[in-house]
């Protein structure tokens, strides 16, 4: 069996992390969080205190960027966490003040391409699986299995609204939806590394597939590639 990358990306809310982790942890290899290698900068931005209320030191940051070593390895149930530069900190970077520097260091165009640059190296030995907005389009343009998620904007809103329900938050559904599109306009139309399908491409809509149907479909596909 040949080890491949598999590239997941397509729009907010449709279950690519989930799919991507419960790949990886099925076939052995590891999951790549995209989002949390933001974090991790964010993290380390935060340790160095070059985050405050007035905005992020850029110029340390960028200064300092090439210091920054992220790595993923599997745990004792083998799923994958996040280690930087050799400090495990899977706990330490979803917290809601990371979170909120990860979108910000996200911006800079510096970061990105730094990140870009450690996920393809992360990806010469191949059995990863990586989700994100820009994986198969920009990062693994060569990648041998890339799949596009999609779903309605409604369906998208509905399980965000009953994801944010069951963790006791108060939300509308108008609201909601009007967050998934607007969502969906930004991605799409950024400047850097926008979402797109790559060419070639499998895109799946999940709107109206059960867990088991995705999944089935997803390892279909692997085995189709992993025993060219």
């Amino acid at each position: 069996m040949n080890k491949i990358i598999v590239a997941i990306d397509g729009f907010s809310s449709c279950g690519k992390s989930t799919m991507a982790k419960e790949l990886a942890h099925e076939v052995g290899y590891i999951y790549v969080d995209s989002g949390a290698m933001y974090r991790a900068v964010s993290l380390f931005c935060i340790q160095n205190g070059w985050i405050t209320d007035s905005g992020i030191n850029r110029d340390e940051l960028e200064k300092n960027i090439a210091s920054i070593q992220i790595e993923f390895k599997p745990n004792a149930e083998g799923n994958s966490e996040t280690y930087l530069n050799g400090q495990n900190v899977e706990k330490e970077i979803r917290s809601l003040e990371v979170a909120n520097g990860a979108s910000r260091v996200s911006t800079f165009g510096f970061v990105r391409s730094e990140l870009v640059r450690q996920q393809q190296l992360m990806g010469e030995k191949k059995g990863i699986v990586m989700d994100g907005r820009d994986i198969g389009t920009v990062v693994f343009p060569a990648a041998e299995l890339k799949i596009f998620l999609t779903a309605s904007p409604e369906i998208r809103a509905q399980r965000r609204l009953d994801e944010m329900k069951a963790k006791g938050e108060i939300a509308n559904y108008e609201e909601v939806l009007a967050n998934v599109k607007e969502r969906d306009e930004r991605d799409q139309n950024r400047a850097e590394s926008p979402l797109r399908k790559a060419d070639d491409a499998v895109v799946i809509d999940n709107s109206y597939l059960t867990r088991e149907e995705q999944n089935n479909l997803l390892r279909t596909l692997f085995n189709e590639r992993t025993f060219l």
